[in-house]
């Protein structure tokens, strides 16, 4: 039973994973936090990441998709530190790297899906006012975990 409990256990473990099953992890991290976007093209991007037999054609066309999301959302952003657009830029971004060709992504898709998706969390912290430390690192962590644990067939 593996356990991952800080970001060095994380990032070897997801370094341990091909590259179709870190598409497949990065859709899970961006599920946890896909309602901080409004993005209607964020969820077929994550659709086609999270298929582990998807094509190259559609790897691209679903990269296409995610690139216009992540410039439209970029523009939406504004200088105003428009907070709840910035979430969402996010959570774009880590779509982007989801469907990225792998040679593209430093760390690799599921390592930039993770680490754009707390960026997402943080910019709905700030927009709420909320003080609280975000916990999405501690998400992640039992994500990957369960992942691993139930030998990446759920």
């Amino acid at each position: 039973m593996s356990t991952i409990s800080n970001d060095k256990e994380f990032k070897t473990a997801l370094e341990s994973h091909n590259v179709a099953a870190q598409r497949a992890l990065a859709a899970r991290f961006i599920k946890n936090v896909m309602s901080l976007s409004t993005d209607k093209r964020i969820p077929s991007v994550v659709k086609a990441a999270e298929d582990q037999q998807a094509t190259d054609d559609e790897l691209q066309a679903a990269a296409k998709s995610a690139k216009a999301a992540v410039m439209d959302c970029y523009t939406r952003c504004g200088a105003d530190a428009d907070w709840a657009a910035q979430a969402g830029y996010f959570v774009a971004r880590a779509a982007a790297a989801a469907v990225a060709p792998a040679d593209q992504v430093k760390g690799g898709p599921a390592w930039q899906a993770a680490m754009s998706s707390r960026m997402a969390r943080t910019a709905q912290l700030i927009e709420s006012g909320d003080s609280a430390v975000s916990q999405e690192s501690e998400q992640q962590y039992r994500i990957l975990s369960d992942y691993i644990n139930k030998g990446a067939a759920s």
